[in-house]
């Protein structure tokens, strides 16, 4: 094995990548054979009239069926050309036309979407691909299916459209397919499917509990089976929107959703990826309901890194963001072991971590939550603070810890005197304890040499 390796298998947040991967592109699953009847244009749906119009708009959507070989860029230039024509004209069509969407184009819709979205989406090519470092492999065959999602959000979002109609064709099924393609590495694509999945969840309320259940279930099987999956972002953004229309009180399963799923997210190494996210989702649920601020805090805590600076910064980031809208009575409940955690944070060597930390006394409103409740806070927080002013090796570390001494100090002089009095008398037990250790461990040595001796004298 070699050294690089071995490092890279002890070292989970090492970067593999050596240089940038140039953009690749991936072809669809499936293409249209070589021995298929070239496409033929239509006429134009302007052309003809109202009562031939639905007719022929059925046969361009039949025609739009047709898939193709992207991979290959100079087979089938003219049948591509004529699909794509096609394609922007039903988009047209369907932005533009009245009284253009009737009962029967609906199957027929919902069908050429299928056949040109729904597919098996090939592995990465990259099997150390790091989202952050390398480019995405991106769609070979988007210049169709960019127009797809075109027509299929104009279909959503059209006057003309009938739930009532499309709840027959946009089933259960079809959003458990739309939800897979969530895992394309194409930043693109996911853009398009996070803004088809909200219209659904807004037009269709009997599929919403479902495709809450399914975004549940693909994040649990993200966080302890497969940590990958490229979509976990977009869907975080569409749940944010969701969680902000929440009726209260909030229901049971909603709760249990962020403590059992929204929190244990935080776990992931790729957190960077989707973090700001998932902190608007807690956040949100938060101003909904204050009671669960302490579960939500306490599970940052279990969760919070121990090794990677980066995920410390982040959780700190949010975790002001959390003490930003928490109310007074939920801070008392919470103060003791996030404070705990904020004096590790401020000792640790890590300079930005430290730094990330201290500019919690920069915030108003949570200045103003530790002045109420100085008398809990001060004692968590003095021992950690006096050390580093002394031993830090960062000189921007050392001035920030002097300026939040100095604001204790006003806070509270008393206690801030009694502090420190504390604080040496109990520096001067430990070095009176470790004076007295290594007086001990002298003495021992001593009896040590001093039996030696005895034994060889008693040998001779």
């Amino acid at each position: 094995m070699s050294s690089a390796t071995f490092v890279d298998r002890i070292d989970p947040y090492a970067k593999r990548s050596v240089k940038k991967k140039s953009k690749k592109s991936q072809g669809s699953s499936r293409y249209r054979n070589a021995a298929d009847v070239e496409l033929q244009p239509l006429p134009l749906l302007k052309d003809v009239g109202p009562l031939d119009q639905e007719e022929l708009f059925i046969r361009k959507l039949r025609q739009c069926c047709v898939a193709f070989d992207f991979m290959d860029p100079m087979a089938d230039l003219k049948g591509k050309e004529v699909k794509r024509g096609t394609l922007n004209e039903l988009v047209d069509f369907v932005s533009n036309g009245r009284g253009v969407l009737t009962e029967p184009v609906y199957p027929e819709i919902i069908k050429m979407i299928s056949v040109n979205l729904f597919r098996t989406l090939p592995p990465s090519e990259n099997p150390d691909f790091d989202p952050e470092e390398d480019d995405p492999t991106l769609e070979a065959s988007w210049p169709h299916l960019t127009l797809v999602y075109e027509f299929f959000l104009r279909f959503l979002e059209s006057s003309d459209f009938q739930p009532a109609i499309g709840k027959k064709v946009i089933d259960q099924k079809f959003v458990l397919q739309l939800l897979d393609l969530f895992d394309s590495e194409d930043p693109r694509e996911r853009d398009f499917l996070k803004t088809v999945l909200h219209r659904i969840y807004g037009k269709f309320l009997g599929l919403r509990a479902f495709i809450r259940k399914q975004i549940n279930n693909i994040f649990l099987r993200f966080v302890y089976e497969t940590e990958h999956f490229n979509g976990v972002g977009e869907l975080l953004e569409i749940l944010g929107s969701i969680i902000n229309g929440f009726a209260l009180p909030l229901k049971v399963e909603h709760k249990q959703f962020l403590v059992k799923v929204l929190i244990p997210l935080h776990k992931v190494k790729c957190l960077s990826l989707y973090h700001a996210q998932l902190a608007y989702c807690v956040v949100q649920f938060l101003e909904k309901d204050a009671s669960l601020t302490e579960p939500v805090v306490k599970g940052l805590l279990k969760y919070w890194p121990k090794t990677c600076s980066q995920k410390e910064v982040m959780f700190l980031g949010e975790i002001e963001e959390i003490l930003d809208v928490i109310e007074p009575t939920q801070f008392i409940k919470i103060q003791e072991p996030l404070f705990r955690q904020i004096a590790r944070c401020v000792s640790s060597p890590h300079f930005q971590v430290a730094e990330r930390a201290l500019y919690f006394w920069n915030n108003e409103y949570i200045m103003s939550l530790m002045e109420e409740n100085n008398h809990v806070i001060m004692p968590i927080m003095f021992p950690a603070l006096y050390r580093i002013s002394k031993e830090h090796w960062n000189q921007t570390i050392v001035a920030l810890v002097y300026n939040v001494l100095k604001t204790f100090m006003e806070m509270n002089s008393k206690l801030f005197d009694d502090l420190t009095a504390s604080y040496k008398a109990e520096r001067q037990k430990e070095k009176k304890r470790e004076k007295e250790r290594d007086e001990l461990w002298k003495r021992l040595s001593e009896l040590e040499i001093s039996n030696k001796v005895k034994k060889e004298n008693h040998k001779k």
